[in-house]
């Protein structure tokens, strides 16, 4: 077994090899394009400039990747499609996930290089589905997986308009439309310190990578740390972020904000 083991390794490892390197392009290619949709508003508004937003992309997309990425990973890896269907036809399934990469990485370029929008997550499940339809038909897919997939890609936007929706409302009355709005933000602004940290640090932690250990993890030792850790960032934008903001605001005087004040 063990020598049947090392010799599967050895006949395969060109295909870590050469997953590596495409993987590599792929990882290029996400950047192009689905980090700008992250950055973009950032850098446009100009509160960030190009090189802090390739800083911070670097910095906070592997942490994703690390923090995040398993789940993503584990879903495509044996949730898609059906492993035992490839019992003794590893090369096939070494193959068809190689395929999946060079695939999802070519087309995500040239729909960068055409500037046409571009979802990884489509293309990483289309190819999945291809290629198993290929070696196997429909055999070998968990379709009530796929379902839900394809829910979630309807489901995610509308949900996501109608936070953004309830959000700006709520912006609008407590901020916009205020006497003083200047004032009113300033305030607010480590409660939704607060809020984006909790949200943030619960959806890392609550079943979280094996790998630190968050999925033993109790729910008040997720809660707990996740309120607990929005607090610390609350405070110290309320002591310190907020009164530089003001008086950053104050300083520029052609500054459009300054008829805020």
């Amino acid at each position: 077994m063990v020598l049947d083991l090392i010799a599967f390794q050895n006949d395969v490892f060109w295909t870590i090899v050469v997953g590596f390197i495409i993987a590599f392009i792929l990882a290029f290619a996400i950047g192009a394009n689905d980090t700008a949709n992250s950055f973009g508003t950032s850098v446009g508004s100009k509160v960030l400039t190009l090189h802090m937003a390739y800083i911070l992309a670097s910095i906070f997309e592997s942490l994703g990747a690390a923090l995040l990425g398993y789940k993503v990973t584990d879903t495509m890896r044996k949730g898609v499609i059906d492993l035992s269907v490839y019992q003794g036809k590893e090369h096939e399934l070494m193959l068809g996930q190689l395929s999946v990469l060079t695939g999802c990485g070519a087309w995500l370029l040239i729909a960068t290089a055409f500037k046409l929008p571009v979802s990884t997550t489509h293309s990483i499940v289309g190819s999945t589905i291809g290629y198993s339809l290929l070696l196997h038909g429909t055999q070998g897919i968990h379709w009530s997986k796929i379902t839900n997939i394809f829910m979630s890609w309807i489901l995610s936007p509308v949900l996501s308009g109608i936070v953004s929706i309830l959000f700006y409302i709520f912006l609008s009355h407590a901020v916009l439309r205020r006497a003083h709005p200047l004032k009113c933000g300033l305030m607010l602004l480590p409660f939704l310190y607060f809020l984006c940290i909790s949200v943030n640090i619960f959806a890392i932690v609550y079943d979280g990578t094996s790998y630190l250990g968050f999925d033993k993890w109790a729910g008040w030792q997720v809660l707990a740390a996740s309120c607990g850790m929005g607090l610390v960032v609350a405070i110290v934008v309320q002591l310190f972020v907020s009164h530089r903001i003001k008086r950053w605001i104050i300083g520029n005087k052609n500054f459009f904000w300054n008829k805020m004040i």
